[in-house]
């Protein structure tokens, strides 16, 4: 498949997931979320790097827009369910920061212990969900 019809699947993709997370942040409960999260992916793969870039590539790019306006949560389970459906076993960071006198929370996405979506320098990890040792 050639680079611009790839940048397309995965754009497309990133928005539906995007839209479907933020609506999933709103309506669904906090424990039935972090259950689906928790649960492994169907069927495995272990080598999709590539997969796994043009995923953090598409959400990161489209979380960015003005119009789009996703926050932490949202934009990391969607980038959670496209890479559950390739067979990557991601997992689902949460964490809190301290600055000063304001607290500050993060979820980001790790894949093989890199981080795939959203940034995990400064806070401490509290929950996380998911993951290839299951």
């Amino acid at each position: 498949m050639k680079a611009k019809t790839m940048r397309r699947v995965y754009l497309r993709e990133a928005a539906f997931m995007l839209v479907l997370a933020r609506l999933a942040v709103r309506i669904v409960s906090p424990a039935r979320l972090f259950a689906w999260a928790d649960r492994p992916p169907r069927r495995r793969r272990r080598f999709a790097a590539e997969e796994a870039r043009w995923v953090g590539w598409a959400i990161e790019r489209l979380a960015a827009r003005d119009a789009m306006n996703v926050e932490g949560l949202p934009r990391a389970l969607a980038a959670h369910a496209m890479l559950r459906r390739r067979g990557l076993a991601s997992r689902l960071c949460l964490g809190v920061a301290r600055d000063g006198g304001e607290v500050s929370a993060q979820a980001w996405i790790e894949l093989g212990g890199d981080t795939v979506v959203g940034g995990a320098e400064g806070f401490t990890r509290l929950a996380a969900f998911g993951g290839a040792d299951r």
